[in-house]
């Protein structure tokens, strides 16, 4: 599916493409007698606009009218479905593969070499989220992607406890620009922070 598509089909992009498809789909389930009130009522607009939009749809060809309130989905019609269901069906499945499945997948450094889809023990090493390969720990997740010993693997499908110590964090905020900036900043007190930490990390300039 091209790029732009990712933001979604007409019928989600576009109010008219959407309550069209609503009404055909709607059609086709009744077919061929048809109560306009019916469908206004499933798909919560008013029977008058039903109406505007069934004109519409015959004269475009997507719908067959018969007598009083008998419509039928066209072939034409039956095909513009098809097309929009088909690009539904894509953009959901990319939200399920690729959005959603995101969510859930986090970054370990791998311990030794780890195989796309192969199961992990997780631990926690120097503040360090690892994953060592096979499950054999009180915690464990799948491996969605491969990585050799040392570099970053993503994991997911989470499961157990994960054993950690606790630890400290100190945060320092230094004044902004406008107050002064690290100017007016007391290195000793900064330095004095800096000594009694393992580990140190800036953010911002």
């Amino acid at each position: 599916m091209a790029e732009t598509d990712r933001a979604g089909s007409s019928v989600l992009r576009n109010k008219r493409d959407a309550t069209r498809y609503q009404i055909l789909v709607q059609i086709a389930e009744r077919q061929p007698a048809v109560s306009q009130q019916e469908i206004a009522d499933a798909i919560g607009i008013t029977a008058q606009a039903v109406s505007d939009y069934l004109q519409g749809l015959v004269e475009e060809g997507y719908v067959e009218k018969g007598g009083r309130g008998r419509y039928e989905v066209s072939k034409e019609g039956v095909d513009w479905l098809i097309s929009r269901t088909d690009e539904l069906r894509e953009f959901t499945s990319h939200v399920a593969e690729d959005v959603i499945g995101q969510v859930d997948i986090e970054t370990a450094i791998a311990t030794a070499g780890i195989e796309e889809g192969g199961s992990v023990t997780l631990s926690m090493g120097e503040g360090v989220l690892r994953a060592t390969p096979g499950a054999s720990g009180g915690a464990t997740a799948v491996a969605v992607t491969s990585a050799e010993e040392g570099g970053d693997v993503g994991i997911t499908d989470f499961e157990g406890v994960l054993d950690y110590e606790l630890g400290e964090v100190t945060i320092v905020s230094i004044p902004k620009v406008i107050d002064g900036g690290s100017a007016v900043a007391d290195p000793e007190t900064l330095g004095g922070y800096a000594a009694g930490h393992d580990l140190v990390a800036a953010a911002g300039t």
